[in-house]
């Protein structure tokens, strides 16, 4: 159903609050009328609203490009997403954001890319490129970046920071928002940050914390990805911010775009019985208006972005348009697949056992990082070292495991420390998506499996591996060590295998795995993480001596 084209239904009005029959026109892509009709003339009683949006996500997260995400996507509902190329940026540069680009609009979606303010994130690690505020102006003068990326170097923009606050400076001179990332921060400093000119937060994990900034004047995105998940302490706040909140993913794996989206989102929020207009102000209005989008909301001369969904309670998903174009019917999408190009930034050789060894120096306490199921927050505790043979060793009994980043770009010593909370009773994983810098991350049982795996990355330059005593598997992430440029479904499929692998062969006791993984060398989110140059309190933002 392309082109010219009417269809009934009971259309959602988000904008009057009202439900009624009505017949959409369409013509040329644009919705040309919206016709009240007599119910008898109803073909089927679905409902007609507004596409979903995906007010922040990191499109490399889902491990596929941009033209196969949007094919999983649209089957869910959703139209247009807020894209921040952030982590291809850390390892290819304009290049990589150039690549996002031009691979997204090689398909009938709306991607909406920001540019990156943090590249690299910190100067606490290695990353395989830096933009300084000339070429993050220069991103912003295009039309195709809607926005300024989560600034996440909150401490720069406190402190006044010249390269922080020029990138901010060039965002408002060309009528672009700014995105913010600033987890845990309240009261006169959080007001300072948000005085900056920094409209929205997604890093938000208490109602408390995000009612302080909505107090300010900042827009809430709640965010429910495959690790951070902070719907549940949010979602309340949608009773009385209707306007201040956004929906949003930010890190969404294969395995689960596969099974919803959006969607699922709107579904869990009428069942903690919100009104269902303000729930659709926050999956479908409020980031068109936010971000100046151009993407339509179900009026006469708008574009024919829209959906059909079974009701306003499962929020099942029977029909996606896109600019008039039908992209997904009854489950299946509409979008073929076509295998994209590849860049990448990986140079770096083979590993050896000896890498990872830590020797005992005497200590009669370590610092182990505690990972958090479902939050990308860490606790910092203390725990009296396994030695064996003058080597400090995991310790599987208390699920004190060794965690490695290995530097991706160049050769360099492994940064080594212990983590509590993966589970794993014997074998190892590893990861080359590691925010931000996306070095190699690793967590094993021992040190022969923790290098097999490694090394498993490091072969098919990027990529996320397991390994046991007698299995082995890896997903090939090609594109920048972070995506994979097979078609979408086979590499949820393949992901769905090796996420299975690590949890019912090695143990994990963690819901995403490989996601957990991936944000332990995020030094921007307290409290404590490892780069590839060492431990680091996030708290301080130093170096643990």
């Amino acid at each position: 159903m392309n082109g010219d084209f009417s269809i009934t239904g009971q259309l959602v009005d988000v904008h009057q609050q009202t439900v009624y029959p009505a017949e959409v026109v369409v013509q040329n892509g644009k919705i040309t009328s919206i016709s009240k009709i007599p119910d008898s003339q109803l073909l089927t009683h679905d409902y007609i609203l507004p596409g979903f949006i995906d007010s922040h996500v990191h499109i490399e997260s889902s491990m596929l490009v941009p033209s196969e995400f949007a094919r999983l996507a649209v089957v869910h509902g959703t139209v247009a997403t807020i894209s921040d190329p952030h982590e291809i940026a850390n390892v290819c540069g304009i290049e990589g954001v150039e690549f996002m680009i031009g691979n997204g609009k090689t398909v009938p979606f709306k991607f909406n890319f920001g540019a990156p303010s943090c590249v690299p994130a910190t100067i606490f690690e290695t990353a395989g490129a830096y933009l300084d505020s000339t070429a993050v102006e220069k991103l912003l003068q295009r039309n195709e970046i809607k926005y300024l990326s989560e600034m996440m170097n909150f401490p720069g923009v406190l402190f006044k920071d010249e390269e922080v606050m020029k990138k901010i400076a060039a965002a408002h001179r060309l009528g672009k928002p700014v995105d913010g990332h600033a987890p845990g921060l309240r009261g006169e400093k959080a007001k300072q940050y948000i005085d900056a000119g920094i409209y929205t937060d997604h890093e938000c994990f208490t109602a408390e914390e995000a009612l302080d900034k909505l107090n300010y004047g900042m827009k809430i995105l709640i965010r429910e990805g495959s690790a951070a998940k902070n719907f549940e302490a949010l979602i309340d706040l949608l009773h009385e911010y209707p306007d201040m909140i956004m929906f949003c993913s930010d890190d969404k794996h294969p395995d689960s775009l596969v099974l919803g989206h959006i969607n699922q989102l709107c579904a869990r929020a009428v069942a903690k019985g919100i009104d269902v207009f303000k729930i659709l102000k926050a999956a479908c209005v409020n980031p068109v208006h936010h971000y100046k989008l151009e993407v339509g909301l179900l009026r006469e001369g708008d574009a024919a972005d829209f959906i059909v969904v079974k009701d306003l309670k499962n929020f099942d998903v029977i029909k996606t348009f896109i600019n008039g174009e039908l992209v997904a019917e009854d489950g299946k999408s509409n979008i073929k697949t076509t295998k994209s190009g590849i860049v990448n930034n990986f140079s770096c050789i083979k590993k050896v056992v000896e890498d990872f060894v830590v020797k005992w120096k005497g200590e009669k306490e370590i610092d182990v990082i505690e990972a958090l199921d479902g939050q990308l927050i860490t606790n910092k505790l203390s725990f009296e070292p396994k030695i064996e043979n003058d080597k400090i060793v995991s310790d599987v009994e208390k699920d004190i495991l060794k965690i490695v980043v290995v530097n991706r770009y160049n050769n360099a010593p492994v940064a080594k420390a212990f983590i509590k909370n993966f589970g794993l009773k014997k074998g190892a994983m590893a990861s080359s998506v590691a925010h931000d810098s996306h070095n190699i991350v690793a967590v094993g049982v021992d040190d022969e499996s923790i290098c097999k795996a490694i090394n498993l990355v490091i072969e098919k330059e990027g990529g996320v591996s397991a390994v046991s005593n007698n299995k082995a598997m890896i997903v090939a992430l090609p594109v920048a060590g972070l995506m994979s440029n097979e078609d979408g479904y086979t590499v949820a499929a393949d992901y769905t295998a090796i996420d299975k692998m690590t949890k019912e062969e090695l143990g994990s006791t963690l819901g995403s795995p490989f996601m957990t993984l991936s944000f332990m060398a995020l030094l921007v989110i307290p409290h404590l993480k490892l780069s590839d140059k060492g431990l680091f309190d996030g708290d301080s933002f130093t170096f643990v001596q």
